[in-house]
């Protein structure tokens, strides 16, 4: 869990609730009420008080931070053996935490080993021990530039990312320009030197892209997509013949991973970086010459003024004001990520702005409303725009006409809205590229029609909810509700209606959600012309079966689709999936499926599927094991594979020989009947990952032994399985050494004998470490902390 040098601690607490104990938890803590930091720390301490946990808070800096969450986020007397282990540069503040401590050890992480460092620059260049030994000028210069780097791997790292791209004759003028002090020094100052080099070394063309990073929050997880998109709207990406601007800012993205100038954060299964963080001392640095440069101003919650200066990009981390003295009219982008501010504050769609090209409300932490869109006509210029709200708290009810006028936009996202159609006027917008607009899932609060006297009550005192007898604060939510129910007839689907005339956007590659029910046959129709597109997700409960074969003729023209969701969760209604196995050309280059809806049977055009790699199907009701493996286990390319939510009504499901040959993780969730899972000799032999979730194993996994690159089985929430202490003798024995994880407490699980705890440190581990305390003693924190450079470590043991 990583604690940010600045960080708001009502955001803390929630991470940590959704970190402990699901984001269904955190909902609902947060829905319908006034949310306190009190509160969530009083469910925090209340539910921690009689769980084991292990906690890693990491990148600590100051005193007053450890004391606020160990006393105010964590139960006083924990007795179960709990540890919190914190990562800080501060040897002070690691001294401190060990005061407290019953058993103090504070650790001091050692640089790496020469040998060691050597691997890891010759890995970050792509070289190997055997270009060395062919070269002796190339030995000794690697070795001078791993001693000269202080033996840091980020140095290293940052090193080997501008070495990779020259030939080794040239690594002789970059060792030169190593700051000395590294080598004797290992502080930030010459790091900073050091990343400080990296940057100029950049071509041009990724330099803005590189700066343009520091509009993001410390440690944020920043999402591929998003900034790739963002990229191409502010004109940094310059496409190359036969290649599209996705294709060039995404080879943008992998140079800057490759050069180390960002950290990859999430991995795909097939090994694509899909997110990064930027490591602080690369950010300071990228702060430092973004302000230098006028490129981007970072707005605190600090009311400094910036008069006189000509931003080309803001980004809000405090409070969204208006005294910051902004010249607007240079300012090509804003980005939110704080509160709005209770006095007069900017709107986000000022004619001020009309030159912005990027607004993006995503992280905001306010509700957006109608009113904050009204205006988005003015921002003729805008080409993405962003007002999802990942929390549900968004009250947008519908995009205004005037967005017609945005003739450039590439990119409208609007997840988790209120809004239930897309205007006509949006066809007119020839250069999008992507549309996501999906309605926020939640129970009708004020007009629900399962309570007919609460929805009358509240429908004929509207006036009233006007009045200051309720908080102003929910009244753009209730006329979002209001226009949500109304013009969706009380539908619950996730999608939205797409206008007629949604052909002619021949530049789109991304629409999601589409409600096929309220969209009329000639706009399902027209979206078979829509020959770029890559990714499509529709919506079926309750539409007719015309509608649905014109959909069904309509996906078989994109050739170029790439990912298919389709979803009928309503199983009762007489609406299923079985025309889609009317599919005869179905698209060649799918490579991501998802079913979610009664078919009867798998298709068995699914087969034909070479390029597919990840599948999921759910409520599907399949009856015969022999058809999943006859048609889903030959397929050459398929890596994840997800069976959910009554796909198999089968009680034994057995993945036979030479099938799936390349799966690599298999998730079974909610399959009621199934009561063994079985893997016989040579089935999977790439399969890493098992998580198992809502299922009863009453006869158990069986064949565990037979999966050679298995690394975990997870046993999610209600996953079940007999005999779990045989299990786990299984995973211990397993020779390329599988962990077995548990959500739940082991005295849920039919344990069938003894078994040690699963995840308890081995021998060899506790000789390094303190003993845990037993049961009825106190439990023990573990503070980590790293001082003068990123790569010294202090371990302190304290008690909580």
């Amino acid at each position: 869990m990583k604690v940010w040098r600045t960080f708001a601690r009502m955001e803390l607490l929630k991470v940590m609730i959704k970190e402990f104990f699901g984001k269904e938890a955190l909902k609902k803590q947060l829905e319908g009420n006034v949310v306190r930091e009190e509160d969530l720390a009083n469910y925090l301490r209340k539910e921690l008080l009689e769980k084991r946990y292990f906690v890693v808070l990491d990148d600590l800096w100051n005193i007053d931070d450890w004391n606020w969450i160990k006393n105010f986020a964590f139960p006083s007397s924990n007795n179960k053996g709990s540890r919190i282990l914190v990562r800080t540069r501060d040897v002070g503040l690691a001294k401190k935490c060990s005061l407290e401590s019953s058993i103090p050890l504070i650790y001091h992480h050692k640089p790496l080993e020469t040998n060691d460092a050597i691997y890891l620059l010759l890995r970050k260049t792509r070289r190997s021990e055997k270009d060395m030994d062919n070269d002796v000028k190339m030995r000794e210069i690697v070795t001078k530039i791993v001693k000269k780097s202080g033996l840091l791997p980020l140095a290293i790292l940052t090193i080997g990312g501008m070495l990779a791209t020259r030939e080794v004759s040239e690594w002789q003028s970059i060792y030169n320009q190593i700051p000395l002090e590294l080598e004797s020094n290992r502080s930030l100052e010459a790091m900073r030197r050091m990343v400080t080099l990296s940057y100029n070394h950049l071509p041009s063309h990724l330099k803005s892209c590189f700066l343009y990073l520091s509009i993001f929050p410390e440690d944020f997880e920043i999402q591929r997509r998003r900034v790739v998109e963002r990229w191409i709207a502010e004109g940094f990406v310059i496409v190359r013949d036969g290649l599209s601007a996705e294709e060039v800012g995404n080879s943008y993205f992998d140079d800057l991973v490759n050069r180390s100038m960002i950290q990859p954060s999430r991995v795909n299964i097939e090994g694509v970086v899909k997110s990064c963080r930027v490591h602080d001392i690369v950010r300071d640095v990228m702060i430092a010459i973004s302000r230098d440069e006028n490129f981007v101003y970072v707005a605190g919650n600090s009311l400094t003024s910036v008069v006189n200066k000509t931003f080309r990009h803001v980004a809000y981390h405090g409070i969204m004001c208006q005294n910051i003295g902004m010249d607007w009219s240079h300012v090509r982008s804003v980005t939110v990520f704080g509160e709005r501010s209770l006095g007069p504050s900017p709107s986000v769609c000022s004619l001020d702005m009309r030159m912005l090209r990027a607004l993006d409300l995503e992280n905001a932490q306010f509700q957006v409303t109608q009113k904050d869109i009204s205006n988005i006509g003015l921002l003729r210029h805008l080409k993405y725009v962003n007002f999802s709200d990942p929390r549900g708290y968004s009250a947008i009810y519908k995009l205004p006409r005037s967005i017609g006028k945005l003739q450039g936009l590439r990119t409208l996202n609007i997840g988790d809205s209120y809004i239930t159609e897309l205007p006509t006027e949006i066809c007119k917008l020839k250069s999008l590229c992507s549309v996501r607009c999906t309605r926020v899932i939640r129970s009708y609060r004020w007009f629900d029609l399962d309570e007919p006297g609460k929805c009358l009550v509240n429908t004929l005192c509207l006036p009233i909810l006007f009045t200051p007898l309720v908080d102003p604060s929910e009244h753009p939510e209730v006329v979002a509700e209001l226009h949500m129910a109304w013009s969706s007839r009380w539908s619950w689907s996730r999608g939205v209606k797409v206008p007629e005339g949604i052909g002619k956007l021949k530049e789109l590659q991304i629409l999601e959600v589409v409600d096929i029910r309220r969209t009329s046959g000639k706009a399902i129709k027209e979206l078979g012309e829509l020959v770029q597109l890559r990714k499509l997700s529709v919506v079926t409960e309750g539409a007719t079966k015309q509608k649905c074969n014109v959909l069904c003729d309509a996906i078989q023209k994109l050739t170029c689709l790439r990912s298919l969701t389709v979803n009928n969760f309503l199983i009762g209604s007489g609406v299923t999936l079985e025309w889609l196995h009317v599919v005869s050309s179905p698209p060649p280059l799918l490579r991501s499926l998802k079913l979610d809806g009664c078919l009867g049977e798998i298709p068995g055009w699914v087969g034909s599927l070479i390029h597919l790699v990840k599948l999921r199907l759910s409520r599907t009701v399949i009856k015969k094991e022999g058809k999943i493996m006859e048609i889903l286990g030959p397929l050459p390319n398929l890596m994840h594979l997800r069976l959910g939510y009554g796909f198999y009504s089968g009680e034994k499901l057995a993945f036979k020989m030479g099938a799936f040959r390349n799966l690599k993780k298999l998730g079974i969730c909610d399959l009621a009947k199934l009561r063994e899972l079985k893997f016989e000799d040579g089935t999977s032999p790439q399969l890493a990952m098992i998580y198992i979730s809502w299922c009863e194993l009453a006869s158990g996994i069986i064949g565990v032994n037979q999966l050679p690159k298995l690394k975990q089985i997870a046993l999610g929430p209600y996953g079940r399985v007999a005999n779990l202490a045989m299990l786990q003798s299984e995973v211990d024995a397993h020779p390329n050494s599988p962990v077995l994880r548990l959500s739940e407490e082991r005295s849920h699980h039919d344990l069938g004998g003894t078994v040690a705890q699963v995840g308890e440190a081995t021998e060899e581990s506790s000789s390094l470490h303190p003993e845990p305390a037993a049961a009825g003693g106190s439990s023990e924190s573990v503070v980590t902390t790293n001082v003068s450079s990123q790569d010294d470590l202090l371990y302190t043991y304290n008690s909580c």
